[in-house]
């Protein structure tokens, strides 16, 4: 069994091999003078980079990657005037980190004003893709690169609950229509018109499935294919089990105005209760020990990069 955990680990961090590591690990700016919460500030983040830092340098080499800089960036937005790039990981906060940076760009005074809709599909914030190499390249050198995680089955299981516990006139009828057809035995007509119902256990077979009936998505995809944390040196890496405290550091770390705090407002679904270790561990009971473990090994490498403990 171990044989074989092994040989799955080398297997998946193999794509990581022969891309370039940016060797230096370095502070972010503060005041010459810091105060108790500022040295804890960046000594959480020391250690999560020199984490990140070490698992990246055990399995790279340091040949520099020349091609796909536009997909390595697709999913960074970009602030210029904190000059900030922040990566959008699904289920970690992203929704009100959008808000944030736009409030910080001027397009809002309030996080607290700005919809749903308008967060997603209002198109007021650019992505790094967007701008031309020289333009990616200078901002990738000199602006403060951040990175929000999470522990990877409560995201799953998060995006689970959002996406098909609730009524979604996009992830029913695309995903939840295919995953049904394939997966659940005599399913009745109206679930396959609708695509509506879909189980957590189908839903993983889905996942694990090699010959998925559609693809994957950014709300279950790894961290790892998300944010490219091997290829992108970090400046901060903040994680959701701390989410209040890690942004307003952050903020308060890019000068933003002492007014602007992470809200703390859930997004969507207010009355659901969170996903917690609880919630999560009743939507694994639902799984086979075989089908837990091959969830688990489907997200390894956001395990061991971010230093989260196996559930």
């Amino acid at each position: 069994q171990l044989a074989e955990q092994q040989k799955m680990t080398e297997s998946s961090l193999g794509r990581f091999r022969g891309v370039y590591l940016t060797p230096a690990l370095h502070s972010l700016k503060q005041p010459l003078v810091k105060s108790g919460r500022e040295k804890d500030v960046d000594s959480t983040q020391k250690k999560r980079r020199a984490f990140l830092h070490d698992f990246c340098k055990k399995y790279n080499s340091r040949r520099k990657l020349q091609s796909h800089l536009l997909h390595l960036v697709s999913r960074i937005y970009v602030e210029d005037k904190h000059k900030v790039l922040y990566c959008e990981v699904p289920k970690a906060g992203c929704s009100n980190w959008k808000r944030v940076l736009m409030v910080l760009n001027g397009l809002a005074t309030s996080a607290h004003n700005i919809s749903h809709d308008d967060v997603h599909y209002g198109k007021h914030l650019r992505t790094l893709d967007s701008y031309d190499p020289k333009g990616i390249s200078r901002r990738l050198d000199t602006y403060t690169k951040i990175i929000f995680v999470r522990d990877p089955m409560e995201r799953l299981v998060s995006a689970f609950r959002d996406k098909f516990e609730h009524p979604n006139s996009y992830y029913h009828p695309v995903f939840g229509k295919a995953i049904i057809k394939k997966y659940r035995h005599n399913p009745n007509e109206e679930a396959l018109k609708t695509g509506s119902g879909v189980k957590f256990k189908e839903f993983i077979q889905y996942l694990l499935d090699s010959h998925r009936p559609v693809g994957m998505d950014i709300h279950w995809e790894q961290v790892s294919k998300l944010c490219y944390p091997c290829l992108i040196s970090y400046d901060f890496i903040g994680k959701f089990e701390t989410l209040e405290e890690d942004a307003n550091s952050f903020l308060q770390l890019v000068g933003a105005p002492a007014e602007l705090k992470f809200p703390t407002f859930k997004d969507r679904h207010s009355s659901d209760e969170r996903t917690s270790t609880e919630v999560v561990r009743q939507y694994l009971k639902e799984l086979s020990k075989e089908e837990r473990q091959l969830t688990y090994n489907f997200y390894y490498l956001d395990y061991l990069m971010f230093n989260y403990t196996s559930p």
